[in-house]
């Protein structure tokens, strides 16, 4: 399974950021998917996770902001982030378990200026 995300950029505080991410390859199996980051000097941290049958799960930090979906027929998960802070600066990551194995996107960089 391969993960391509897009949709990160610098933006103000307060503006808002749609990440997206498509899995190609062997799909079939894919389970749940989400999105984790990593700030510099940080350890990476979930920020938002979906089942695949539409549960989710947020971090405190995100909840209320971030919204997370997914699209099963397209193999693709979307972050919606809205009211962005400074503190939600970091490289994002997709993430998708398929089989017991775990698979991450390259990432993608989200700035957010004060």
């Amino acid at each position: 399974v391969q993960l391509q995300a897009c949709g990160g950029g610098l933006v103000q505080a307060g503006g808002s950021l749609r990440l997206s991410c498509a899995a190609s390859g062997s799909t079939f199996s894919i389970n749940s998917m989400g999105w984790f980051r990593q700030a510099p000097g940080k350890q990476r941290e979930l920020v938002a996770g979906i089942s695949r049958g539409g549960s989710t799960n947020y971090a405190d930090s995100v909840k209320g902001r971030f919204t997370i979906s997914r699209d099963n027929a397209k193999n693709t998960v979307y972050l919606q982030m809205n009211s962005l802070k400074p503190e939600d600066t970091a490289v994002y990551y997709c993430w998708l378990t398929a089989l017991g194995v775990d698979y991450w996107g390259k990432g993608t960089q989200v700035t957010v200026s004060s």
